[in-house]
């Protein structure tokens, strides 16, 4: 069993805000917010302080969810212009707590909610996703130097992680030759220069329910540390490529913007140049694989599928356009 195949916590919003009150000692409404794998509520005190109420997955390790807090303090320590949570500890001043539901056990967080719009919210213009690029390239620059063992871990949403592509495959129901095409790609044009890649710890979730922005739409930070992973630098800008071509006629021109900024900041090799397209796309293979997979098991999700007609769009258009100039090298 793992995190992807286990049903996640299913609190009601009463005994959340029991939770917070025995656990916190502060008294809250609480409502439900939109979740993966474990289960999230949006609570706020009398005085109308906000603060998000995390319970993971019964079967999450305690030391992810360890690494988690260490990471976003991390970056807090070494990329202070930027926002990130910050855990509000348990009335024990502890930062993790377990909520013990009989059949399951529960590990608990309380962390401090971070207010304004997602980037989902504003306008993403050209200046807008140059400036994302930016605050990615920042934000690895900080976590770059952030060490955990448990960051290197097996975890399908780890790009590096094509097997997961190949052994979930079976539960797509639309065209696998889609995915076989990009995963061959990746083999061809990434594998062998693996030796050249960096790696690191990266956040590896910068989509635009997790970028923080201003009413202007200037990046402020960045929340949800649920998916950090010992990987190759360059997955860090490719995942938020993936998530910014979705839904657009023409993605190559928002895609750039990203890559631009990232690499003014952090400058990528030419062989991590080379690679991140192709990563892009894995990453949206990832995403429609995991959904057909989660979505069999937890049909009743819908947060599960919320990307994954867009990523088929974006997969079918990429396809479509690398056939057409199938003389040039998909890189670029």
């Amino acid at each position: 069993m793992s995190v992807f195949s286990t049903s996640p916590p299913n609190i009601s919003v009463e005994e959340a805000e029991a939770i917070v009150m025995e656990y916190y000692g502060i008294k809250v409404a609480a409502r439900l917010l939109d979740s993966e794998r474990d289960q999230n509520f949006l609570c706020s005190d009398p005085e109308g302080t906000r603060m998000v109420l995390k319970i993971s997955n019964p079967d999450e390790d305690r030391v992810v969810v360890e690494m988690q807090n260490e990471c976003m303090k991390h970056v807090r320590d070494h990329c202070s212009r930027w926002e990130v949570p910050f855990v509000i500890p348990s009335i024990e001043k502890k930062e993790i707590t377990v909520f013990d539901r009989g059949v399951n056990t529960y590990f608990v967080r309380l962390l401090r909610h971070l207010p304004g719009p997602l980037l989902k919210d504003v306008v993403q213009d050209d200046h807008m996703l140059y400036e994302l690029g930016l605050f990615l390239g920042d934000l690895c620059v900080a976590m770059s130097s952030f060490k955990h063992p448990y960051a290197h871990r097996d975890f399908p949403w780890d790009i590096a992680c094509i097997d997961f592509i190949r052994t979930h495959k079976h539960y797509v129901s639309e065209d696998v030759a889609i995915l076989d095409y990009f995963v061959g790609h990746y083999e061809e044009n990434v594998l062998p220069n693996i030796s050249a890649l960096r790696e690191a710890v990266i956040h590896n979730d910068a989509n635009d329910q997790n970028v923080l922005a201003y009413n202007d739409g200037s990046v402020r930070g960045i929340i949800d540390f649920g998916d950090v992973v010992y990987s190759f630098v360059a997955c860090e800008p490719a995942v938020c490529m993936s998530y910014v071509a979705l839904e657009r006629d023409e993605p190559l021109g928002p895609i750039t913007q990203v890559l631009r900024g990232f690499h003014d900041i952090f400058p990528l090799n030419k062989y991590e140049l080379r690679a991140v397209i192709y990563m892009m796309c894995i990453r949206l293979c990832i995403t429609v694989t995991m959904a057909a997979y989660r979505k069999n098991l937890f049909p009743e999700n819908k947060y599960i599928s919320v990307s994954e007609a867009p990523a088929w769009d974006c997969l079918l258009y990429t396809s479509d356009a690398a056939d057409e100039r199938s003389s040039v090298d998909l890189g670029g």
